[in-house]
């Protein structure tokens, strides 16, 4: 259950922080809102793997 819990927290400061930063930095540039979401999701799921998948 508190495995979940943790996985569950993570996705949303996840999504927290792509909305931040799509509106505070990329609000009308497509292609750099594009980039910068899938670096953000890679970089969330290289710690998740590192670090919280035990």
């Amino acid at each position: 259950m508190a495995k979940q819990t943790v996985a569950i927290i993570f996705v949303l400061v996840m999504v927290a922080t792509i909305v931040t930063v799509d509106l505070t930095l990329f609000r009308h540039q497509f292609r750099e809102r594009l980039l910068s979401n899938v670096g953000i999701v890679l970089i969330f799921m290289a710690v998740y793997l590192r670090f919280l998948q035990r």
